[in-house]
């Protein structure tokens, strides 16, 4: 996953304003680092996204995003 598809992800989820600070903000549980971090010290963009998924209880139906 490319950095613009797990933007889009966030954005279609959260919204871009409150996503933004997710993923500025929250530490993730399992990576002890917030998304913006360990995408910089360069964890997968998909596995982060993963970590936010679990973290936020998204439903699996929404994991993906919406149909374009």
């Amino acid at each position: 996953m490319r950095r613009t598809e797990f933007d889009r992800l966030i954005a279609g989820e959260f919204g871009a304003t409150y996503g933004g600070w997710i993923v500025e903000s929250h530490v993730l549980s399992r990576l002890g680092k917030t998304a913006e971090e360990a995408i910089e010290a360069g964890e997968e963009p998909r596995n982060v996204w993963w970590e936010l998924c679990r973290d936020f209880d998204i439903p699996e139906e929404r994991m993906l995003g919406e149909d374009d």
